[in-house]
């Protein structure tokens, strides 16, 4: 096998695990954790409880032996009539076998064990207490201690008798470690099955406080297949987290839609764009094709030659003024870098009017526009594109004889330009489309090149303005350009 294909399976990545799964399984080790310090106390707390009940029941035999100031004489005397009546310490009821019950053990000065009765050797348990307890001088000042002997833990105390000897005072652990093992064996049952149930509760309510996150899935998956206008539904338990995030989330899938929207509007608009330019720019040029093949043919002579030049030079001047627009266009378009001044418009609106009466002197104008100027702040060339525009938009598409009208007025923060005609005015499927390049009211009949209303919107919103158009069948034709003011 080569080393290419060869892959340790230590270095195999696996599927990652869900973060529902992720969720559970923190919860319940978080759980599981609590409960184990919560079981630990809790033990803790029983066994020195039970420990210091043991030591309290020495403290008391202790004080009892104490009062009586016996030795080990009378002890051993007490032992023998107990075992008589069968009702005193070391007798078989007391032997150290029987639990919670006080064991007696005496011990020498070196901590031999002694016989409690005369008759009877030490009992081999007692033997091993007493090795275990140690030296019996270490608590005969009334110290207790925790010993083990023969896998039983004893709680012990040592006591000096009036003749020098020791006695051995004992309790048995065991009832408290049976207490103990009990509650532990309590607390493993119902941690188990608190933690059972956890992990089922902390399995649904992640499931369902993570339902958005899902949807989210699905809704990008549906996306990336072509479908832009799905959104991101409002489903489950409101939460802040989740609730920002499916906001921000169709907030983004809105803008990615307008976004491919806009790209696809664009690509039509360039499409069509590049076609109508590519179809004004063959028409001239097949002209001038047409008349340069006819002469060098030697088909033209005389007058016809001069009509053939005379043709040729207005489509070629045709063809430079469809450049120029192009070009004006396209600077436009692409962040147009104006050369910002203070001009008056005031001033155009009355040169530009003056150009219209020196080509048209018989159209009726009227002009309002304010005593002392309005200046604005713009390229002075382009605003004056704009009036130039608008007025021969006038010339080219209304008769001679229609009145027009100019208004410059200021309003509030703009300055508002209103160029009007009584003329025919437009149908609302051509009104809407006015402001798209190379198009042409009426299938282009009027000579112009179709760009002349998109560069006036074009430069209007180069200087931060707006045009608008007002136009119906027999209601002229009203155009409105927003400027802002200084």
């Amino acid at each position: 096998m080569s080393r290419r294909g060869w892959r340790p399976g230590w270095r195999r990545r696996s599927r990652p695990r869900s973060l529902r799964a992720q969720l559970t399984t923190v919860n319940v080790l978080l759980f599981a954790l609590g409960l184990a310090l919560f079981s630990v106390a809790g033990v803790n707390g029983l066994d020195r409880f039970l420990v210091g009940a043991a030591d309290e029941s020495l403290s008391d035999a202790r004080s009892t032996v104490q009062s009586l100031n016996v030795d080990l004489a009378r002890i051993q005397g007490f032992a023998d009539l107990g075992a008589e009546l069968d009702a005193v310490p070391g007798s078989r009821r007391t032997s150290p076998g029987a639990a919670s019950e006080l064991i007696f053990i005496p011990l020498a000065r070196g901590g031999e064990v002694l016989p409690l009765r005369r008759s009877l050797p030490p009992d081999k348990r007692q033997q091993a207490l007493a090795r275990a307890a140690g030296d019996p001088q270490s608590l005969a000042d009334g110290g207790t201690e925790t010993v083990r002997s023969r896998g039983t833990r004893y709680r012990v105390t040592t006591l000096r008798l009036a003749d020098g000897n020791y006695v051995l005072l004992a309790l048995s652990l065991e009832p408290a470690d049976r207490a103990v093992r009990r509650l532990l064996l309590l607390n493993a049952i119902a941690g188990g099955a608190l933690l059972l149930v956890l992990a089922v509760v902390s399995r649904v309510e992640s499931r369902r406080r993570l339902r958005p996150l899902g949807d989210m899935v699905h809704t990008a998956s549906a996306i990336a297949e072509g479908d832009l206008a799905r959104r991101v539904a409002d489903r489950g338990p409101p939460s802040a987290e989740v609730e920002e995030l499916r906001g921000a989330l169709n907030a983004m899938l809105h803008q990615i839609e307008a976004a491919f929207e806009m790209r696809e509007r664009s690509d039509r608009q360039l499409r069509r764009f590049v076609a109508d330019a590519s179809h004004e720019l063959r028409t001239p040029l097949a002209a001038i094709r047409g008349y340069l093949q006819l002469s060098g043919k030697g088909m033209l002579h005389g007058r016809e030659r001069d009509r053939a030049m005379a043709r040729m030079t207005a489509e070629a001047d045709r063809m430079a003024r469809l450049v120029d627009d192009l070009l004006a266009l396209a600077r436009l378009d692409q962040s147009p870098q104006l050369r910002p001044a203070r001009v008056d418009l005031a001033r155009l609106v009355h040169e530009a009017v003056a150009d219209l009466r020196a080509v048209q002197p018989a159209r009726p104008v009227r002009v309002d526009v304010p005593d002392g100027g309005l200046a604005i702040e713009g390229d002075e060339t382009v605003l004056t594109q704009i009036v130039g525009n608008l007025l021969a938009n006038v010339r080219a598409h209304t008769p001679e004889e229609t009145r027009a009208h100019v208004v410059l007025r200021r309003g509030t923060g703009w300055a508002l330009l209103e160029v009007a005609d009584d003329g025919p005015g437009m149908d609302p499927d051509d009104a809407d489309r006015v402001f798209d390049r190379f198009f042409r009211a009426g299938g282009g009949g009027h000579g112009g090149s179709g760009l002349g209303m998109a560069i006036v919107r074009a430069a209007a919103e180069a200087h931060g303005g707006t045009a608008t158009v007002h136009t119906a069948p027999g209601e002229g034709f009203t155009t409105t350009i927003r400027l802002p003011l200084l």
